[in-house]
């Protein structure tokens, strides 16, 4: 009698319980209704979703930091509510067309999440939009920033994507995270 171990199939992953419950909840959502079927269809449908497209193992680590992740709020919604009111000045000062740069600012964090927290945030606000990210060396992100014609207006837009990376680094960013952002301070091309 030989004994011979039973390997499961190759690439298969374990289908992550909570997963399965929010594609369920979202499933149930989109319904509109909540009903035997439509929780036992989500349930089929989710569990077949994440079996037949596996979701790749996230790389980075997030912390959360309840009061980090307010004070990230509320200093983005006043930032909003500045650029906003920034814009439309220049864009109804009479006679002036508004001037604007490119503008690159090195970032201190390496994780992926947080890159694309900041480039979303960046690009919901009115008057800057990221044009690119380098990723060769150090992250440089370069931001088309509207009304940024003189030194002293680069250099505050430049400040400006500097506190919010430190602003979303103190929301999520790990230990290691906050400490690099602590030590770099920002800049770039």
């Amino acid at each position: 009698m030989s004994t011979t171990r039973v390997r499961p199939a190759r690439g298969y992953r374990r289908v992550s319980p909570l997963l399965v419950v929010w594609l369920t909840a979202v499933w149930v959502a989109l319904w509109g209704t909540l009903t035997a079927a439509n929780v036992l269809t989500g349930i089929v449908l989710a569990v077949l979703l994440l079996t037949l497209l596996p979701l790749s193992p996230a790389r980075d680590r997030l912390a959360f930091r309840p009061w980090g992740l307010v004070r990230f709020v509320v200093l983005f919604a006043v930032d909003l509510v500045v650029s906003s009111l920034r814009v439309a000045w220049q864009a109804l000062w009479p006679g002036r067309l508004p001037r604007s740069s490119v503008v690159g600012v090195e970032l201190a964090t390496r994780s992926d999440v947080l890159l694309t927290l900041i480039v979303l945030a960046l690009n919901v606000m009115p008057g800057s939009i990221v044009i690119e990210i380098r990723r060769d060396g150090p992250t440089t992100l370069y931001i088309h920033a509207l009304g940024a014609d003189t030194p002293a207006a680069v250099a505050a837009a430049r400040r400006a994507v500097v506190r919010l990376e430190a602003r979303a680094v103190g929301a999520f960013g790990t230990r290691a995270e906050r400490t690099r952002s602590a030590r770099t301070p920002g800049g770039g091309p």
